[in-house]
């Protein structure tokens, strides 16, 4: 039978696909969670962060370079993680793709009691040199007066350290021996730097760099995927979240 992804249909005995941002989703607001996945009510797009996205391919390419010799690249030297190098595996580069992470080879697990797959894409693995371990690591991007563990306050924060949680706990089920620390590599435009941006042949942007170890927290994850697929279930659209804009905006037009 074909894979269950899209709409979701109860009647589909396969496990029903769910991304990161998905459960992300379904924790803001299970009405628009919902809407989404039952009646297939595609919310407006908004325009994709392209320079977030450039940053994280030339973090990806800088690694790559020590993924293929197995050695510690000089930044994590110089911050006393000499012990941790770039994870080598057959299978790296389709686990760091997102889109139809249900396919073979892919990062995914299948939770049999829910019925759901569970998957998303991987910045980054790092391994211990010294015990095996695997440490996951996620790239981030942005431009702050503040810098240090100070970017793991606020809003999105709290989204980034839930999608640290729920991959180390995928890749778990997947049988890799994974740490409970992951680390958030950050850089942060410099916006206070006296180099001149506009060179003669180039703009040159500086970047502040952030590495911030983070302790994860699993206990969330399984009543939430019972939560969701009682939500999935569910006969009619649930209430929308306090706070929810979405809601918000549908009441006030209603």
């Amino acid at each position: 039978m074909a894979r269950h992804r899209g709409q979701f249909d109860p009647k589909n005995p396969e496990p029903y696909e769910l991304s990161r941002s998905r459960i992300e989703e379904f924790g803001r607001c299970p009405a628009c969670f919902y809407m989404k996945q039952v009646e297939k009510i595609d919310f407006p797009s908004i325009p994709g962060f392209l320079l977030n996205e450039a940053t994280d391919v030339l973090l990806k390419k800088h690694f790559d370079k020590y993924r293929q010799t197995q050695e510690c690249p000089p930044y994590l030297i110089k911050q006393g993680y000499d012990h941790l190098v770039p994870f080598q595996h057959d299978n790296f580069e389709l686990w760091t793709q997102s889109l139809h992470y249900g396919a073979a080879g892919r990062m995914h697990t299948v939770v049999e009691e829910y019925n759901l797959k569970i998957g998303g894409g991987l910045d980054d693995v790092w391994q211990d040199t010294k015990t095996g371990i695997l440490h996951i690591v996620d790239y981030k991007s942005t431009s702050k007066s503040t810098n240090g563990p100070e970017l793991l306050d606020g809003f999105f924060a709290q989204a980034y350290k839930r999608q640290m949680d729920l991959y180390v706990w995928v890749m778990r089920r997947m049988g890799f021996e994974v740490s409970d620390t992951g680390y958030f590599l950050y850089v942060n435009g410099d916006r206070a730097t006296e180099t001149d941006f506009l060179q003669p042949d180039k703009g040159l942007m500086e970047f502040k760099v952030s590495l911030i170890p983070y302790e994860t927290n699993l206990k969330w994850i399984d009543p939430t995927l019972a939560a969701i697929k009682e939500t999935l279930h569910f006969p009619a659209r649930p209430d929308h979240s306090e706070g929810c804009e979405h809601g918000k905006f549908l009441k006030d037009a209603s």
